[in-house]
């Protein structure tokens, strides 16, 4: 199979979603071929708008949020162009469910006019409950993906022979509201409510704003990083990489919710592909 250029798209606050997709994107080129990477996980790579051609291949990966896409990034998501390029759409959960953020993931692509060829729903260490799925994608899992790499690129040679690409199943409530967002349940089993919550940072903080550049919603003040004006998506990035740990969030029912997940959802949950 012959391509133009192979791209490997994605927003990963946390990470996982990066690693898998720059995996797949390698492995669908044989190790060969050169990936160019869009990476639209902070505000500035937001602006301009992704753009694909016919022949080309986009590996678009999304991690999942409430068993759908993150919502605030949908107006920026329907600014794209497929104009035919092959999609394979990949979106990353924390073990607990993908919901149904696959199949919006596909109708989404598909609708601004990428070609869905296959898709994937993989596995990566919860954002904010990091014990579950703990260290994934491991290993296993990138063979996984080395093994539904092979499929898409038989999928793309049989039509580029002259076959048609057949419609892309996949399971999951579709449009028009994909089922709805999943409620998180403190330990009671009682809505846990904290859509409101932010980070707070401790007295330990030495000011040097990394938080503040690493957050994907711009939410942090740059110039007082104890403030946070903007939306907080929980996705831990501040928390995760401030150099002396002042970041946290403290919030009962974000704290209960975590338990939640941690008393319920820590076998390993499965990658799968369509």
């Amino acid at each position: 199979m012959e391509t133009r250029r192979i791209h490997a798209v994605y927003f990963s606050p946390a990470g996982a979603t990066r690693r898998l997709v720059k995996h797949l994107a390698n492995a669908l080129g044989g190790g060969q071929a050169q990936v160019e990477v869009w990476d639209f996980t902070l505000p500035a790579r937001r602006v301009n708008s992704f753009r694909a051609e016919a022949g080309e291949v986009v590996v678009a990966g999304m991690p999942v949020y409430a068993g759908r896409l993150p919502n605030l990034m949908l107006p920026y998501l329907n600014t794209w162009s497929g104009a035919g390029a092959y999609a394979v759409p990949v979106v990353v959960y924390g073990n607990r469910s993908y919901g149904n953020a696959l199949i919006e993931w596909r109708d989404l692509l598909q609708g601004r006019g990428f070609l869905p060829v296959g898709a994937a729903a993989f596995v990566g260490e919860h954002a904010f409950a990091p014990a579950l799925a703990t260290g994934r994608p491991d290993e296993a899992d990138f063979a996984v993906a080395d093994e539904f790499a092979r499929e898409i690129c038989r999928r793309m040679d049989a039509v580029e022979a002259g076959k048609p690409l057949p419609p892309l199943e996949v399971p999951g409530i579709g449009a028009p509201d994909y089922g709805g967002y999943y409620q998180p349940l403190c330990e009671n089993n009682e809505p846990a409510r904290f859509l409101k919550a932010k980070p707070v940072t401790a007295e330990t903080c030495v000011a040097c704003c990394h938080c503040a550049e690493v957050c994907p919603m711009g939410a942090i003040d740059r110039e007082n990083p104890s403030l946070v004006p903007g939306i907080c998506i929980k996705c831990n990035a501040c928390v995760r990489e401030c150099p002396v740990g002042a970041k946290q969030l403290a919030d009962p029912a974000f704290l209960s919710h975590v338990r939640y997940l941690e008393k319920h959802y820590t076998a390993p949950a499965p990658v799968e592909w369509f």
